[in-house]
């Protein structure tokens, strides 16, 4: 009796204690003004009937400050005498019409740029709508919409259409050719949100290369004009743990991309593709931010002059040209320290110390190729960043990169966004 007793009492006391969980009765946004309310409410995982956790509101801070449109957001909890618990979700938003600009050059007097136009917001469901221009001694174009919320909560769509033409130098024989190569294609890919951390992407993309020769070398193995139809198929992995807070950033973040690439002709043939981004960031103080990169990245060993992975002014090392060789494998890691110098209302001003290194594997080559020396690049640099906290993405770069190894060139390169 008395054992019956105690298992009465001790399922009382869980179901009191279940009974006892406050609830959250209202939940509000203040501070939208482009961006739905709804839309957010749709995004967050606390609601009205919801459990009152601060854990989950936290997280769902996070969640928004990743969100294009909002730059900072908090919480505040009002909790009346009858029980009931009105949560307030307080946003700041971001200005999301943006246009852009990259700029790049080199001690080798190469010039090219890029410009654009780019709504993160578009109908207030952060949807991002943009299209550039490019002149990389050629004209290039491209469109493209990305809605990852399109559907639900978790699933969403992005197109993507481009025109590509530049000049490309190819590689062979100790030797460097340049050709004319267009690009030009369209690309659909799923998005889908399987938790706060983890996102997936999963498309094909249908796309003509077109390589006709201009000047240098030649080779009779290696044509002088190719027209290609090739498809891809692509699946993307991004884990994303980090903490935001204006242009601070603390945590770790990783992002996957593997592609399969058919072609019509062995000329280029088909090939895997994959390669990893593993990035870091750490605050370092009031003012400082530590951040670093490290690329691994290794595709088909195909003995080709038109190998995927570049070595460029853009892309991973700051200050040594454009696309100065190429490769079938990559380990690339970048390091820098950035300071705040001004912080005023909306505007900072940040300082920049880098290390950018590389090493690549010749197409055909073995994995030896990435102790060889002449396959290092070591640059160090300086930089500057012109930061606008109420506009989206608004961070002018400019880095000056100097090369310490063997042949090496020195550059500025200008941009829009943080290196990586």
């Amino acid at each position: 009796m008395i054992r019956y007793k105690f298992v009465f009492l001790f399922l009382s006391a869980v179901m009191m204690g279940f009974a006892q969980e406050p609830l959250v009765d209202d939940l509000k946004i203040s501070g939208a003004k482009r961006t739905k309310v709804q839309f957010l409410k749709k995004l967050v995982q606390v609601g009205p009937g919801s459990v009152l956790d601060s854990v989950l509101m936290q997280q769902d801070m996070e969640r928004l400050k990743r969100l294009p449109s909002i730059s900072h957001a908090y919480f505040q909890v009002f909790s009346a005498a009858d029980g009931k618990h009105n949560v307030f979700y307080h946003i700041e938003e971001n200005f999301t019409l943006i246009p852009f600009a990259n700029l790049f050059s080199s001690s080798n007097d190469d010039f090219a740029f890029r410009i654009g136009l780019q709504e993160f917001n578009l109908l207030g469901r952060n949807i991002t709508l943009g299209g550039f221009y490019q002149l990389d001694v050629f004209n290039s174009y491209g469109l493209s919409i990305r809605a990852p919320y399109l559907f639900t909560n978790k699933l969403g769509l992005a197109i993507n259409y481009h025109d590509f033409t530049t000049q490309e130098p190819v590689f062979f024989d100790n030797t460097t050719a340049d050709y004319k190569y267009n690009n030009n294609g369209f690309e659909a890919l799923g998005l889908y949100e399987i938790n706060f951390r983890h996102r997936v992407e999963l498309g094909f993309s249908l796309f003509t290369e077109d390589y006709t020769y201009l000047a240098g070398a030649t080779n009779p193995n290696v044509p002088q004009a190719l027209k290609v139809d090739k498809h891809l198929f692509k699946l993307i992995y991004n884990y994303d743990d980090i903490e935001y807070f204006y242009q601070y950033l603390s945590g770790f973040r990783s992002a996957l991309n593997f592609q399969y690439v058919g072609s019509t002709d062995t000329a280029l043939p088909e090939f895997l593709i994959g390669f990893n981004d593993f990035a870091y960031f750490h605050r370092i103080g009031d003012k400082g931010n530590w951040a670093s990169r490290l690329r691994l990245g290794l595709a088909s060993n195909v003995d080709t002059p038109f190998a995927p992975f570049t070595v460029d002014n853009n892309l991973n090392i700051r200050g040594v040209g454009n696309t100065i060789d190429r490769g079938t494998g990559a380990i690339v890691f970048n390091t820098e320290y950035r300071h705040t110098l001004i912080d005023e209302n909306w505007f900072v001003l940040q300082g920049n110390f880098f290390v950018d290194g590389g090493s690549w594997r010749n197409p055909g080559g073995g994995f030896g190729d990435f102790a060889d020396s002449q396959n290092i690049r070591i640059y160090p640099g300086v930089g500057l960043r012109f930061i606008h906290k109420r506009i989206f993405n608004a961070i002018f770069r400019i880095d000056y990169g100097y090369g310490i190894t063997k042949d090496a060139s020195r550059g500025l390169v200008f941009g829009i966004g943080q290196y990586f």
